[in-house]
């Protein structure tokens, strides 16, 4: 969730820990970490970690780090410049304290939770339906074909095979899994911020979400259809060839 709510690549943090001098940690760590399948990393991923969340929170203690000080202190590394300048919001505990690589270990063993900021886990059974009300909300509720190129001009993703399972989506042809949801936040956010303008910018991950929740719960409260009024498609489309 530190990567999703900052939405970084993978090579993010281990530059930053090599650029410091803060421990090292591999891309291949990390993403097997977010993945639930690296059963015993060695302590100089946590203190990498950690190192790099204390110098979040001590140069961005508001989320953003100053634009002067990012060229100054990463001249060379525009890549990371720009993935800083768009999210660098350290991990801290209910009461604002920072997690250090002892927190953090304490995390990945299940000594400690993690933060409630950072736990945005969607459940499995709400998928379809938190699916369903992103297409809406990006959509403003119109049919996929009026707005598909605006909407595909506007998702920051450039391969292939995530753009067609966005497209699916958005047309309502098929759901997001809740692990995919998770995944797809960042970028759905941005691709909202594309369409909506500042206001959208402001919405953070929780509220993203919460968003989404509000809206599924509408549509479902708000829906005309009953579940005894519900016809087969054949007989749907015969009520409807009667109506003209």
């Amino acid at each position: 969730m530190w990567h999703a709510r900052n939405g970084w690549s993978h090579r993010v943090l281990p530059s930053l820990a090599e650029h410091f001098d803060l421990g090292r940690v591999h891309n291949s760590q990390l993403s097997m970490l977010r993945n639930g399948k690296l059963a015993s990393p060695g302590p100089e991923v946590f203190l990498a970690l950690g190192g790099i969340n204390r110098w979040l929170a001590e140069q961005a203690p508001a989320g953003q780090l100053d634009q002067a000080y990012l060229q100054a202190a990463l001249a060379g590394h525009p890549d990371l410049i720009e993935a800083l300048a768009t999210g660098a919001d350290a991990v801290r505990d209910p009461q604002g304290g920072v997690l250090g690589a002892g927190d953090l270990l304490e995390v990945f063993v299940g000594l400690r939770p993690a933060p409630p900021a950072f736990n945005l886990s969607i459940r499995e059974e709400e998928a379809a339906t938190l699916s369903a009300a992103l297409a809406d909300l990006l959509t403003a509720g119109r049919p996929w074909r009026q707005c598909r190129d605006e909407l595909l001009a506007a998702y920051p993703v450039g391969r292939r095979g995530r753009r067609d399972r966005f497209a699916a989506v958005m047309a309502g042809q098929q759901e997001y899994g809740a692990t995919e949801l998770e995944a797809e936040l960042p970028d759905l956010r941005r691709t909202l911020a594309q369409l909506g303008g500042s206001v959208a910018v402001e919405l953070g991950p929780e509220r993203f979400l919460e968003l989404l929740r509000n809206r599924a719960h509408s549509l479902d409260e708000n829906s005309c259809i009953q579940p005894q009024a519900v016809d087969d498609l054949a007989t749907a489309i015969r009520r409807k060839l009667a109506e003209e």
